[in-house]
């Protein structure tokens, strides 16, 4: 019997080792999310934005997003460019300083849900899984919704 308890708690150990999620190392920053809001999806388009406050304990980056309703989830940046506004890829990621919210809003840093086959409605909620440099992952429950008038104002990329 010992023999069996002994193979069965190996077997679990394998498999929380094999489970895809990596522990975070003794100490590392941890991230709060608040306010996760994703736009509905326009009629006929496949695209949309989330919004969010990230705050890490400690120095860390966001380094990827993903969601079951899109094929891709990318951190972009929108800026001023000669009178226009620019949106790209952030490519390394979106650092976050320690014990700072960092705002992802409208007309600034944000995430772009790209490939989004079953429309994004009014009223639902969206699974999103954030993956950062140091910290162990978090999974968000984002709204569905417009965001109000002014309700990102306070949070807009510099």
């Amino acid at each position: 019997m010992n023999r069996t308890l002994a193979a069965a708690a190996s077997l679990l150990a394998l498999a929380a080792c094999n489970s895809g999620d990596r522990a975070p190392a003794p100490g590392a920053p941890t991230v709060t999310v608040a306010d996760a809001l994703c736009r509905p999806t326009p009629k006929g388009r496949q695209t949309t934005g989330c919004y969010m406050t990230l705050t890490a304990s400690g120095e860390d980056r966001l380094v990827s997003v993903e969601s079951p309703r899109a094929k891709y989830v990318q951190i972009h940046e929108s800026r001023m460019e000669s009178n226009m506004m620019m949106m790209q890829q952030l490519r390394d990621g979106l650092p976050l300083a320690a014990g700072q919210a960092t705002p992802l809003a409208p007309g600034g840093n944000h995430l772009m849900m790209l490939g989004v086959e079953e429309p994004l409605t009014t009223g639902e909620t969206v699974t999103l899984k954030l993956t950062f440099a140091t910290a162990a992952p978090v999974e968000v429950t984002a709204r569905v919704a417009q965001p109000a008038a002014g309700e990102y104002d306070h949070v807009a990329a510099h």
